[in-house]
């Protein structure tokens, strides 16, 4: 069964003591300057070698192959990956703290897969095929299905393992459907069988544009939320005592969460266990204070997924094997080892 710290003892940590903000800050700033080299190496490393001069022609002399090459592909997916990364990993440091389950992640709450199916709904049926038609799609998806996990594995008391139940079983289905219509419609298999999987190759400068200000929007929702949900956090009593609006918060919360993750999974298709894996190795040092855990889950989670989509470049050369698949290989070990360490027995 879960054990969570005491409301005394959460209470006590988010009034830390001066040298460890001190130590807290540094360690954000050299998050930030980790993102900056694994974004340096997003851009100089990829499917096909290039030297660093090559890099740095293509960069500052956009004409030509090499600029091609790396302004209009390199460039723009590590952009994309920034932004993809900060969304997935602060939505879901906001559901886990939401409901209170360190196994809340968009992915394994079946958020990815629902946006996921109402894109390809979208596409298929509707005829969207531009971004900003389809991101409506994968807003209204992502929560649809979060309201009906939340109602299936919440409305009796949100356990890990009921959570991630009812999410597995949605996405188990969603996926069913996505996989029937690539079957049955042959154009449909051919635009989607990359996206599907979750991927940065296909990014551009115009879906980046497309996506910025949902992503902005929801970033900003989401650290304005980190005191409420600290308080949130303390359980429904403790919270009203100290004067938090619970429904607000907690609406506000799932917006934040559908609005970042509709947004990343409508530029780059499902990408699971981000969200899951960097909020708990953030938690690990700064403690249960979402001040802090947020900023660096939104500095530290495109490190994460921009490494994986450079290894996913290089271990397979001159293919490439999608961010998507990468991350999933990575997080599968990592989650059997999170559900036997927090002894999530209850069902």
């Amino acid at each position: 069964m879960l054990v969570e710290s005491p409301p005394e003892q959460r209470a006590d940590a988010a009034a830390a003591p001066p040298t460890r903000r001190a130590a807290r800050a540094v360690g954000l700033l050299l998050a930030a300057a980790l993102l900056a080299l694994v974004a340096l190496a997003s851009i100089a490393i990829g499917a096909k070698p290039l030297s660093p001069d090559q890099v740095w022609h293509g960069l500052f002399h956009a004409s030509g192959t090499y600029g091609d090459v790396v302004v209009d592909d390199r460039l723009a997916r590590t952009v994309l990956g920034l932004l993809a990364g900060a969304a997935l990993g602060l939505s879901g440091a906001v559901l886990q703290a939401l409901t209170r389950n360190p196994l809340a992640d968009p992915g394994l709450l079946g958020i990815n897969a629902g946006a996921s199916a109402a894109v390809v709904t979208a596409m298929t049926y509707c005829g969207i095929t531009s971004l900003t038609g389809y991101v409506w799609f994968a807003f209204l998806g992502a929560a649809a299905v979060g309201a009906l996990v939340w109602f299936l594995g919440g409305s009796r008391g949100a356990t890990p393992v009921r959570l991630a139940l009812a999410g597995t079983a949605i996405s188990a289905a969603l996926y069913g459907y996505l996989q029937a219509v690539m079957i049955t419609d042959g154009a449909a298999l051919g635009r989607m069988r990359f996206w599907t999987v979750g991927s940065l190759a296909s990014a551009t400068g115009s879906t980046i544009l497309q996506v910025l200000p949902f992503l902005a929007a929801g970033t900003v929702l989401a650290l304005a939320l980190a005191r409420p949900l600290n308080a949130v956090e303390m359980g429904d009593d403790t919270a009203r005592a100290l004067g938090a609006h619970l429904d607000r918060t907690r609406a506000l919360a799932m917006l934040a969460a559908v609005v970042l993750c509709g947004a990343a999974t409508a530029a780059c298709g499902p990408i699971v266990f981000v969200g899951l894996m960097v909020p708990h190795v953030v938690r690990s040092f700064t403690g249960p204070d979402l001040r802090w855990i947020l900023p660096y889950a939104t500095v530290l989670s495109p490190v994460l997924l921009l490494g994986a989509d450079v290894l996913g470049r290089v271990v397979a050369r001159p293919a490439e094997v999608q961010v998507g698949i990468v991350t999933a290989v990575v997080g599968g070990p990592v989650f059997v080892f999170l559900v036997r360490r927090r002894r999530t027995a209850q069902l």
